[in-house]
């Protein structure tokens, strides 16, 4: 009830935002045109949760500025330290109070999805149908929501698996291309020793990190969450099965993975377990890339490879895996859209290119420049020359999207039932079709409890 209240009074307040800033000047809403031809000088905010080290705005900005000189952009960076809880509420604090909002970022689907539910995110498509191309073909994640879509994707990071390279070499193992779940499986049991685990999940914790409960569930194209699109249930879907079944046999019966219990009781970490060489292999997203080759915090005393996510079969297309990126969006009270609009489309395809601190989503990237940023992004780590560049770029390559299914309003509750049912199956023996059975009726119950 509380969440509701809450919901509510934030809906409340971004709309006083919103009409407020409707309310200044009768300007075009849809901007001024092509402002690289237009004498006016134009002037946008972009409020953004990324800070300059991760994402050198600077020499961005400049970029762009040079190439449509008519447009400035105004940086506002929400959180110094790159928090995205805090710069979310500077962001929903400053649409509240009116301020002039055009350019958008969003670092996850729930605050993407959420913002745009509120009505404070526009529209896209007319200038996406005014330039000529489809979304899908030309960006790899996807971010239509209810057939519309409210931004384009920035960074590509793909979920992958950091092999520890010297363990495989020890196991007579190679550094797998293409694998399924079965394969993945025998190579954690394979390289299980007296010192170290096979691999290490890092979830779920404390109603977090529930990547790790959608295993299976994450290699497929549509239908990866544990509520569809239609909001129905999917933990009938027998890949969520598939998934508890997998993490029993790896922790209980070949006692391949580190224990629930090490994990919560003594509070670890996948850095850690990694780099500590406590784990051969950890599944993880591609954030990761920036610290493979070590850094002062981090030490890399082994060679790393990467391998792609596992399909569930043999025969299945493969390459499918999280991903993580960040939605740029247009401001719904924006006097600027037209503006806003040219700026998140260059971001999100040649400005991807000149920041060069991550991989982008845009599908043009040639094989010439995706090398390049990996190999500046490895270059500052301390010892660049222990990872497989080769495997790396083989994954980043080949990687692709799931669709996106925006998510409920609700997802927290989900998942902290979710996680207890898997507690209860891990560490208190509950049989594997009973904690569906009781996650399916709790899942419901909240399902019902929000229509």
């Amino acid at each position: 009830m509380k969440k509701r209240i809450l919901v509510m009074f934030v809906a409340f307040m971004l709309l006083i935002g919103l009409v407020a800033g409707c309310t200044g000047g009768g300007e075009n809403a849809s901007g001024s045109g092509d402002s690289k031809e237009s004498g006016d000088k134009v002037t946008i905010k972009f409020h953004t949760h990324g800070n300059e080290a991760t994402y050198n705005w600077k020499e961005t900005i400049a970029a762009f500025e040079k190439e449509y000189p008519n447009i400035k952009v105004d940086l506002v960076i929400l959180s110094e330290k790159g928090d995205t809880q805090e710069a979310s509420q500077k962001l929903d604090l400053a649409a509240a109070s009116g301020e002039q909002l055009d350019v958008l970022m969003f670092s996850d689907p729930a605050g993407y999805a959420q913002r745009v539910a509120l009505g404070m995110v526009a529209p896209i498509d007319e200038f996406i149908e005014e330039e000529g191309y489809k979304v899908a073909e030309e960006y790899k994640v996807d971010t239509k929501i209810d057939d519309n879509y409210y931004a384009l994707p920035g960074k590509f990071n793909p979920w992958y698996v950091l092999l520890n390279k010297d363990h495989l070499d020890e196991a007579g193992l190679a550094v797998p291309t293409d694998w399924t779940w079965d394969e993945f499986m025998d190579y954690a049991k394979k390289l299980t020793t007296a010192d170290h685990y096979g691999t290490y999940f890092h979830g779920p914790q404390g109603g977090g990190w529930l990547e790790y409960l959608k295993l299976a569930l994450a290699s497929e194209e549509d239908n990866t969450e544990f509520v569809k699109a239609d909001g129905t249930s999917n933990l009938d879907n027998p890949l969520f099965k598939k998934t508890l079944e997998m993490r029993l046999k790896m922790e209980v019966e070949d006692k391949s993975a580190t224990p629930y219990t090490d994990i919560m009781s003594q509070k670890l970490h996948y850095r850690n377990q990694f780099f500590n060489q406590d784990a051969s292999t950890i599944l993880i997203g591609s954030w990761m890339n920036t610290e493979l080759g070590g850094t002062d915090q981090f030490p890399l005393n082994f060679n790393v490879a990467i391998a792609p996510y596992p399909k569930n079969n043999k025969d299945d297309e493969g390459g499918y895996t999280p991903v993580t990126t960040d939605f740029m969006s247009v401001a719904a009270n924006s006097k600027h859209k037209k503006e806003a609009y040219t700026f998140i489309r260059w971001y999100t395809t040649e400005g991807q290119i000149v920041q060069g601190k991550n991989i982008p989503s845009w599908n043009s990237v040639s094989d010439e420049d995706l090398e390049s940023i990996v190999d500046g992004i490895l270059a500052e780590t301390k010892n660049p020359e222990k990872v497989d560049r080769e495997s790396l770029i083989h994954v980043l390559k080949n990687a692709k999207s799931s669709k996106m299914i925006p998510p409920v309003a609700y997802q927290a509750e989900l998942y902290k039932v979710i996680n207890e049912e898997y507690e209860k199956m891990i560490l208190d023996g509950q049989d594997v079709e009973t904690t569906i059975k009781a996650a399916e009726t709790r899942v419901q119950e909240i399902i019902d409890n929000n229509k």
